[in-house]
């Protein structure tokens, strides 16, 4: 007898796809069947383990605390408690690997990485093995898997966390098409925003995006939105729609950038000001105020989330003027509602406000 699980556990790690991790061996792929509407199953011995999950995107804001649900069960009901271990991790897209985020056996639990501290696993009801994750930041959008593993069976279902957040076309200070890929990155995490994802870009196409300069994406792959049908912007034969270039080299090919920004948990205002300002002035100006001066990301989401409406033209950190108009009217632009910019003006002018940013 002394001898098996040295054996067992020899003859298991020769298992091809079944990892040791941990201490557990898991497989990231379900032995049951995906049965659609967040289900799926495993059986043994008769007994089938159903993971359940929702199938609708689960929505939250950045700071905010969200619970990812999965429950499980067995069919036919178990007469008695099985143990079980759980894990939560983060699946790999657009090339960014997939990460661990908790592993859970009875009431230990040990989690990962950026997660550390901001997520435990809710078992307030009966094999209710939800994850709560806390203070919500820009990078936890995405899909997770909740794995349950009984003995050498396991099952699991996938969530997916969408941050509510807005889509803006961003360009270089010098002009059009100024990007690499790894310079867009940085170029839209300087205005407190990520390069959005294809879905995000879609979904903003849906609600009215039309904008016909081409900007890489999450996955590398550069695309455009185009609600009306026009020259240049592939011509009039061409069906409305998200139009690609496909992927393109991260360092040679040059575009510019579509990013995401998400709700804001502070203030975005237009700074009463005796005068018009230069840029150094507005900065300082701001920090005067107790603030510091907005970067575009900011006045977008303001805009979007909480219907920021002026027609006075400012200063924000990146160098442009721009202003927020939520119900267009006469002289204030067109008569769509958006952000509008003047550019990238001499910073020395003294033809502008500034907005400004405060944290509540």
């Amino acid at each position: 007898m002394g001898l098996r699980l040295p054996i067992l556990l020899l003859l298991l790690c020769c298992v091809s796809g079944l990892p040791f991790y941990n201490g557990f061996y898991y497989s990231n792929r379900p032995n049951g069947r995906n049965l659609g509407n967040g289900y799926s199953e495993g059986i043994f011995n008769g007994v089938k383990l159903v993971v359940e999950t929702p199938e609708e995107t689960l929505f939250s804001h950045r700071g905010a605390n969200v619970t990812l649900p999965c429950r499980y069960h067995y069919e036919p009901a178990l007469a008695s408690p099985r143990p079980v271990r759980i894990k939560w991790w983060k699946l790999s897209e657009n090339g960014v690997p997939e990460q661990d985020v908790l592993v859970a056996i009875g009431l230990r639990q040990r989690t990962f990485g950026d997660y550390r501290g901001r997520v435990h696993l809710r078992q307030d009801r009966v094999r209710e093995v939800s994850l709560e994750i806390r203070d919500l930041r820009l990078e936890d959008y995405g899909r997770y898997r909740c794995e349950v593993i009984d003995g050498l069976e396991d099952e699991s279902g996938l969530v997916e966390l969408e941050l509510r957040g807005v889509v803006f076309p961003y360009q270089h200070p010098q002009g059009r098409y100024k990007f690499n890929f790894h310079e867009a990155q940085q170029a839209c995490e300087e205005q407190d925003a990520v390069v959005a994802s294809f879905e995000q870009l879609f979904r903003a196409w849906e609600e009215g995006l039309d904008w016909c300069n081409a900007g890489w994406l999450q996955d590398a792959s550069v695309q455009y939105p185009i609600t009306q049908a026009r020259h240049p912007c592939g011509g009039p034969g061409l069906a409305p729609g998200v139009r690609s270039y496909g992927p393109r080299h991260h360092r040679l090919h040059r575009y510019d950038v579509f990013c995401f920004a998400v709700a804001l948990r502070g203030q975005v205002y237009y700074l009463e000001h005796p005068e018009k300002l230069t840029l150094t002035e507005a900065r300082e100006a701001c920090r005067e105020d107790g603030a510091q001066i907005a970067k575009v990301g900011q006045l977008f989401a303001a805009w979007k989330f909480r219907g920021l409406d002026r027609c006075d033209a400012g200063w924000l950190a990146d160098g442009s003027a721009r202003y927020p108009v939520a119900h267009p009217r006469s002289n204030c632009g067109t008569l769509e509602p958006g952000v509008r910019s003047f550019g990238f003006p001499d910073p020395h002018s003294r033809k502008y406000g500034v907005y400004c940013y405060r944290l509540r």
